[in-house]
């Protein structure tokens, strides 16, 4: 199978489509003056290379229905298929073949014509452009231009009738050709060079040298390459800091992977377009006035820049990170792109491959640490933020900035990744078929938009411009001088009212909070991995002697440290809404920085619980008061309120979104879980369990869109809840609902023998572990069986153990991580390892009736001791859960020999002491997460208390 987009499968069938054309710039190409013969069949070759791949991408599906419809019809000849294929290609590489699709699709050769006459002249610009410049390029290549040997074209998006970037190889070099002006590289590096004498180390970050012209230029070509040693990878990062400072100052956006070059130590931006980025408020978005505000100051935040990590929410994007600093080889998901099954036969059709992410040119090394170069980005943006500052203080920094009013600077007012969707959807047959419908259905579709994007077009007649754009293959281009602020816009559209972006650029940037500048530098690194980020550090935090005595003072004053810590950092609305911006994992997109979500595993569900269960042991004198706490879970508990009504008018609009997640930490389970608990203990401002039924009800929409089954986020983890719901309500229905799931689960389990496991993406041997492997799926099925009596569950749950027991190795002592990380053949947290494990099979057996249960829980017990300690505090992979499965062990006799209560909590107590509560990559960023950050380890600390009640959240107990 091979990608749609360059395939080559029907290079003959487009052809026909532009040679008259191609062969009319031939033409014209030979009046060019100075244009040599040789270049003039470079730039041809390039302009029908460019052509092919764009109407491949656009015409693919359009032949590949006719193809069916031909084979169908029968009208194909040949012996076999692919014969027939041949004869299919011979008859679609005519003219008459595509002017007899126009009762099929009456605007398609009227679209393709406007492509093809637009990439023609494009080219001929740049022919013309090219024989008047080559002399002064000298200073670009290193020499004397000299010929054109190689043109590409297309690097990059089309904008403004067919324009694009164009790598040029010529015989003095490579250069870039840009159609756009160059003003602004050419003040970026004016700016960087004045500044460099005002700072106290030398500066290792520069943009490429340029040759500008008033309507385009041309730019030095930056190699890649890596850093010689560590001297340069340390300039290289600290280059990251210093442009993170500067870009924060000029409003700079979309500096992603793509464009940052790491030459050496150097980290060049070779794209600046897009600097003073207006900053508009945020429209209201039914989540509350907290919420809006979180959202507004992550997105005036250097996040904006696109240079720190952070993961993709758009349609086909989920999960990528295509940051200037992210973007790790391995730590990408693998993406669908549209490929063509059975090509060569009269059978193909379109299917998709699972390709990986595009590899970039933005590292120094080949396999780049960032956790060990982080403080350098952060001390070099410090440094250089206070350069900055201090010029600013002097009134030198106004000045320097009027250079750039009068450039040229593009406006992206919606990602190109949401343009990119609309011109797939309006170049689909069934679009070309109905062009009206698609158009209206684009033009529903953007209007909507603009409704909750500030920036986003919202004027009809700007919009008609961008479809129209869309309709001939460009992607809309908007554009203003940063001293006006109003933008061009496609098709002699203007939007947004006139605004100096330098003025309003300074003054947004001396409003930032540096803490919070700081804070979101640092949180951000977390977001660069795939993964939960909870691998050891070099160094164990577990103490080898723990301070004793005063252990129930300490404990309490651990966990009011972290309740003042949340009371402080909460964003307020005064509609009474609260917030908190932290890092946030997605089971889908990984980890990004970001207001809190709703669930329980990382969002303000968990925050919810953990304040009521704080009241609660402050009531029962069992920790000290904090002040504030009972305004905050009012706010909390109203913010959640106001979330689940959003989500439900969003389950009953028309236009759907996407649904939430099934699971019980990470989905719907975990919020039907949160208010069914706080229900119990009568905290749940009388609503909780009509907020639970209402969430169950979108359980059947969330299951037909999600294909994961394990307890984090798929339908194993809500099976629970709504046995917990069935109880609670009496009613039968919710009892139905984990039946029919239980039956998918089953349905989806791949049997080998007696054993049971399921396949995931990530895990196509299947996985062992509580929150993602089997051992969870069967603590799922288990209840099911208990509460339904149904054999068929209970012979599957016992299927997936014996998965999970013959992953157990003795040589070992723990069960086998099918993960594969490097260097860790075995594990021992909650998420993946002993401490799930054995905190499952202790739930499902609680009093230890049966041998088994005391073997698994004094096998995790013992792998516990020996290594799920003092990698961080945290709850989903540290000491907070690996806590609670030795203090069971310890009360069942199953402990590690002289292991006691007190001096399991002593050494738990001096290691948060002595390091600060710490949670993973993230050491210092403080995050109020139930299950990956410091709420968790402040629930547990509650836990600890011998009288406690409070149900675990480890095992989402109905029971304390």
């Amino acid at each position: 199978m091979a990608s749609v987009t360059d395939a080559g499968h029907f290079d003959a069938s487009l052809g026909c489509l532009f040679s008259s054309d191609v062969d009319g710039l031939a033409t014209q190409l030979v009046e060019i003056a100075g244009l040599h013969a040789s270049e003039r069949a470079v730039i041809l070759a390039g302009t029908r290379e460019v052509l092919l791949a764009i109407l491949h991408a656009k015409l693919t599906r359009v032949l590949l229905v006719e193809l069916h419809a031909a084979r169908t019809a029968g009208t194909l000849q040949g012996e076999d298929a692919a014969q027939r294929w041949t004869h299919f290609i011979e008859l679609s590489s005519h003219a008459d073949f595509w002017a007899g699709l126009a009762a099929h699709y009456p605007r398609l050769l009227a679209r393709v014509g406007s492509i093809v006459r637009n990439r023609c002249r494009a080219a001929l610009r740049f022919a013309q452009h090219w024989a008047h410049d080559r002399d002064s390029l000298g200073t670009l290549c290193g020499g004397e231009a000299g010929h054109l040997l190689k043109l590409s074209f297309g690097a990059g998006d089309s904008h403004r009738r067919g324009q694009t970037v164009a790598l040029v190889h010529c015989e003095g070099g490579r250069v870039v050709y840009k159609p756009r002006s160059m003003a602004t590289d050419r003040e970026l590096a004016h700016f960087i060079e004045t500044l460099a004498g005002d700072h106290d180390e030398p500066l290792a970050i520069r943009v490429p040298r340029v040759v500008n012209r008033t309507e385009y230029g041309w730019a030095e070509f930056v190699g890649h390459r890596y850093a010689a040693d560590d001297s340069e990878l340390r300039d290289f990062y600290r280059g990251i800091g210093h442009w993170l400072a500067i870009m924060s100052l000029l409003g700079g956006s979309d500096l992603h992977a793509e464009n940052l070059i790491a030459h050496g130590g150097s980290p060049v931006v070779i794209d600046c377009e897009t600097l003073f980025t207006p900053k508009l408020p945020r429209k209201p978005s039914g989540y509350g006035q907290a919420a809006d505000c979180a959202a507004d100051m992550v997105a005036g935040t250097v996040l904006s820049i696109g240079m720190l990590p952070g993961r993709g929410l758009g349609l086909g994007w989920r999960g990528v990170d295509t940051s200037a600093v992210g973007s790790l080889p391995g730590q990408q998901p693998m993406l669908e792109q549209p490929s063509i099954v059975n090509a060569g036969t009269d059978e193909a059709r379109l299917g998709t491959i699972k390709v990986a992410a595009p590899i970039a040119q933005n590292h120094p090394s080949a396999e780049p640490v960032l956790s060990r170069f982080w403080p350098d980005v952060l001390e070099a943006f410090d440094g250089m933020t206070a350069t900055l500052r201090r010029l600013d203080d002097n009134g030198a920094l106004r000045c320097r900035l009027e250079r750039f009013a009068d450039c040229r600077i593009r406006v992206v007012p919606r990602a190109t990744e949401v343009y990119a969707e609309l011109a797939r959807m309006l170049w689909h047959p069934v679009s070309l078929h109905n062009e009206a419908s698609a158009t209206a259905r684009a033009r529903d579709l953007m209007a909507r938009m603009a409704t909750n994007v500030a920036v986003a077009p919202g004027d009809p007649e700007v919009i008609e411009a961008e479809i129209s754009d869309l309709l001939e293959g460009d992607i809309p281009f908007f554009s203003t001088t940063a001293r006006q602020g109003r933008l061009d816009g496609p098709r002699d559209t203007q939007w947004l009212p006139p605004l100096n972006l330098v003025d309003a650029a300074l003054d947004h940037w001396r409003s930032i909070d540096p803490l919070l500048e700081r804070s979101v530098i640092k949180a951000t690194l977390i977001s660069a991995y795939i993964n939960q980020g909870w691998m050891p550090g070099d160094e164990s935090l577990w103490p080898a002697q723990a301070r004793m005595g005063d252990i129930d003072a300490r404990r309490r004053e651990q966990v009011a440290k972290i309740m003042r810590e949340l009371v402080a950092t909460a964003i307020r609305g005064d509609d009474g809404s609260v917030a908190w911006i932290a890092p946030v994992f997605d089971p889908v997109t990984g980890w990004s920085v970001q207001p809190l979500t709703q669930d329980l595993y990382g969002g303000t569900s968990g925050v919810a619980l953990l304040i009521a269960a704080y009241l609660r042991e402050v009531g029962a004198g069992r920790a000290n008061s904090v002040e504030g706490l009972e305004e905050l879970l009012t706010a909390t508990l109203f913010s959640l309120e106001l979330l689940a009504a959003k989500a439900e008018r969003q389950r009953q609009d028309t236009l759907k979104v996407r649904p939430l997640p099934l699971g019980g930490y990470s989905g719907l389970g975990s919020l039907i879980w949160m208010w069914l608990t706080l229900a119990d203990w009568g905290m749940d401002r009388g609503g909780g369990l009509a907020h639970a039924r209402t969430l169950a009800e979108a359980i059947p929409e969330a299951a037909d869109a999600s294909d994961m089954v394990d307890v984090l986020s798929g339908a194993a983890g809500v099976i629970p809840p709504l046995l917990m719901l069935a109880r609670r309500s009496g009613d039968a229905r919710y009892l139905q609902m984990a039946r029919e799931l239980g039956d998918s689960l089953c349905a989806r389990a791949v049997r080998d023998g007696d054993k049971a496991c399921w396949k995931q993406e990530q895990w196509p041997d299947g996985v062992g572990g509580f929150a993602h492997g089997v051992t969870g799926i069967a603590w799922a099925l288990t209840q099911l069986a208990r509460a339904t009596d149904e054999q068929r569950y209970l012979d599957m749950a016992t299927a997936a153990l014996a998965f999970e027991e013959a992953l157990y190795d003795d040589s070992e002592r723990n069960w086998l991580d099918l993960r594969m990380l490097p260097g860790a053949r075995t594990a021992a947290a909650w998420c993946h390892g002993a401490v799930g494990i054995g905190l499952a099979h202790l739930d499902l057996d609680p009093s230890l009736q049966q041998p088994h249960t005391r073997t698994q829980l004094r096998r995790a017990a013992a792998a516990t001791w020996r290594q799920g300690l003092g990698w961080n505090h945290s709850a989903c992979h540290g000491d907070a859960s690996a806590w609670e499965l030795l203090d069971a062990a310890i009360s069942a006799s199953e402990a590690p020999d002289g292991l006691t209560r007190e001096a399991l909590l002593a050494h738990w107590l001096t290691s948060i002491e002595d390091h600060g509560p710490i949670c993973g990559m993230v050491r210092d960023t403080f995050s109020p997460g139930l299950m990956p950050g410091l709420g968790g380890i402040a629930y547990q600390l509650l836990r600890a208390h011998p009288e406690s009640t409070l149900p675990s959240i480890l095992t989402l107990s109905a029971h304390g």
